[in-house]
This record gives C-alpha cells, sequence and structure tokens, in this order.
C-alpha cells in the first residue's frame, strides 16, 4: 500500500483491547504518532492520542499494539464507515463548526507532533 501518512482514505485504530476508533486527523509524532478520534473538537481530554512506538507495515500498519486499517476495506465496518460518512456531512455543512487547519496544526504541535505547514 503506501505511506500511513499519504494515505487519503479514511482509517481506523484497532487498541490493544480490542476496540476501534475511526481516526479523523492524524500527525507523526517524534515518539510515533498523534490521532483524534471523531468528534475530538466536542472533548479533546478524552479523543486525542499519541501512540508511542515504531510504525511498521504498508497497511495495515501496526505501532506497538495498535493496528490501523483503511476503514471499510472489503466492505468491512459498516457501523463506523456510516459514522465517518455522517461525521464528514456534517463537516462539509458546518465548516465554521469545525476548527480550521492553522488551529488543528497548533493544537497536535502542542502534542509534540510534526506538523507540516
Amino acid at each position: 500500500m503506501a505511506d500511513l501518512f499519504t494515505v487519503t482514505a479514511p482509517l481506523k485504530i484497532r487498541l490493544p483491547d480490542g476496540g476501534e476508533r475511526v481516526i479523523a486527523e492524524l500527525f507523526k509524532h517524534p515518539k510515533g504518532l498523534l490521532y483524534f478520534e471523531l468528534l475530538w473538537q466536542e472533548d479533546r481530554e478524552t479523543r486525542i492520542h499519541p501512540v508511542e512506538g515504531e510504525l511498521k507495515g504498508e497497511g495495515p500498519w501496526k505501532i506497538a499494539d495498535h493496528i490501523i486499517y483503511v476503514l471499510g476495506c472489503q466492505h468491512t465496518d459498516a457501523d463506523m464507515a456510516n459514522a465517518y460518512a455522517e461525521w464528514r456531512t456534517w463537516h462539509t455543512q458546518n465548516p465554521e463548526a469545525y476548527p480550521d487547519r492553522q488551529m488543528i496544526n497548533r493544537l497536535a504541535s502542542s502534542y509534540g507532533a510534526t506538523v507540516i505547514e
């Protein structure tokens, strides 16, 4: 597949406990990566996550005990794909309600992420 940080398709992450989250924003981090879940802007404390470790693979990607997949690949994850589609629709219809790219990048930087303006 490709370098994770160049993939434009929606992504999901499987957590060590088996839970899964849709990734809304993704950044390189000196210790691994940083991701924001859907609706992160409503609760930054619980929906923004650094993951420490070496990133491996070309899809699916592995980092520490986490696995990152393309969302809906092979027609899987219907509920998560629907949640992502609803979020994208909301995001498109309400651009003023979602932080702009500069603010998102500043927030990611505050977590130590590598941000290219």
